[in-house]
């Protein structure tokens, strides 16, 4: 490695760690046998007020991103450590595989993501810190594939999230709907294909997509914010899912806005899952 990609990355490591008070820790996976960062982001004076308990949100991160995204690339440097005092939430940012989109594969076992952030990840968490370990101080959202993380998993664990949130999230996996070329599609079918096998893409839709889990939303009354920007790629499947919630009279707040699939999108959308995410807690209080 040259002397100067060195320096680049040891002020990227400084520039991370500096950002308010953040965690890095490993966490192991027994269901995929490996060990996965997560970055923990922690309100100022979580450590002298060793009587307060806190809420959590997760955070996901988008395709072929990782842990740190959501401190590193966002335009808005320490906007993560602001929002967790603001707040007083516990902000966990944890990485996955660059193209898991968050389920577990019925054909690999490296691709188990759900059972880790819902049975592995999670119970870590509150192990490790003071949180409030119930849905009703729980919330996740996430970014393009991390969108669809949010969405899918607390549909499939009301149990565990009282709100979700997708930011130009893939509300539909179906690379049809998205606006893309033909060879990013192709790949990210194959790639689908290699983890679940043959799905519908048809109505009825599987419920490895978004779009597949409106049922499951209907029952479980998780307060949703799905946004996505107008001149995004996904905008089609955000559309999509916003028009099958309104058919099934399901509550959700949506929005649409000028923007595209950038960071500069997600560094302002961000404050305002925060803000929708404390009203919820706030409202079951």
């Amino acid at each position: 490695m040259s002397k100067i990609l060195i320096v680049a990355f040891l002020i990227g490591l400084v520039s991370f760690k500096a950002a308010g008070q953040v965690d890095t820790l490993e966490v192991y996976s027994a269901a995929m046998d490996k060990k996965l960062k997560v970055a923990v982001t922690l309100p100022d004076g979580y450590d002298s007020n060793r009587d307060i308990l806190y809420p959590t949100v997760y955070v996901l991160h988008g395709g072929s991103g990782q842990f740190s995204d959501w401190h590193q690339k966002i335009t808005a440097p320490g906007l993560l450590s602001q929002l967790a005092n603001q707040y007083g939430f516990i902000l966990v940012t944890p990485g996955v595989g660059p193209s898991s989109y968050y389920y577990d594969s019925p054909k690999m076992d490296s691709v188990k993501y759900e059972t880790y952030i819902t049975k592995e990840l999670i119970p870590e968490i509150d192990r490790k810190y003071r949180t409030i370990a119930r849905r009703e101080a729980r919330a996740i959202t996430g970014l393009s594939m991390g969108g669809h993380g949010a969405i899918t998993l607390s549909a499939k664990h009301p149990d565990l999230f009282i709100a979700a949130g997708s930011m130009s999230g893939v509300m539909n996996i179906d690379t049809r709907k998205w606006k893309v070329g033909e060879d990013f599609a192709a790949l990210r079918r194959k790639q689908q294909y290699a983890m679940l096998g043959e799905i519908n893409y048809e109505a009825p839709f599987s419920e490895y997509t978004a779009v597949g889990l409106v049922e499951r939303i209907k029952e479980n009354g998780i307060s949703l914010l799905i946004d996505c920007g107008t001149d995004d790629f996904l905008i089609e499947t955000n559309r999509q899912m916003h028009q099958m919630l309104l058919e099934n009279g399901i509550p959700h707040e949506y929005t649409e806005r000028p923007g595209a699939h950038t960071w500069e999108y997600w560094t302002k959308a961000l404050p305002f899952h925060m803000l929708f995410i404390h009203q919820v807690f706030e409202g079951v209080k």
